[in-house]
């Protein structure tokens, strides 16, 4: 059964910045899909960004430009580093592998 476990979360006001992590129980360089999910309160949990073993990124357009996923197979640990967070961005935040496997989440609140 593969292992995740988010870190990094909290509490910053409008314009800071978090750099979530996601550390996963087995070799993240044979998984093809690792990913960042959030869900706010009363909302449909949503995709936030995605990264491929090789390397390619993808984000939703309201991220894109303040949000950048990454990863280091040496460390088997997925990022999320979120510049100029916005009081819209509180929510938490999952990480995942698409296949079956979710970690238990992250908090992240901004104020204004």
């Amino acid at each position: 059964q593969v292992q995740l476990v988010e870190s990094g979360g909290g509490l910053v006001q409008a314009g800071q910045s978090l750099r979530l992590s996601c550390a996963v129980s087995e070799s993240i360089s044979r998984i093809d899909h690792m990913g960042w999910y959030r869900q706010a309160p009363g909302k449909k949990r949503e995709l936030v960004a995605r990264i491929t073993s090789g390397g390619t990124t993808t984000y939703k357009s309201s991220m894109k430009g303040r949000f950048t996923i990454s990863r280091d197979n040496a460390k088997n640990t997925v990022y999320l580093q979120m510049n100029s967070l916005k009081p819209e961005d509180t929510a938490v935040y999952f990480c995942t592998d698409f296949r079956v496997s979710w970690g238990q989440g992250t908090q992240v609140t901004v104020s204004s």
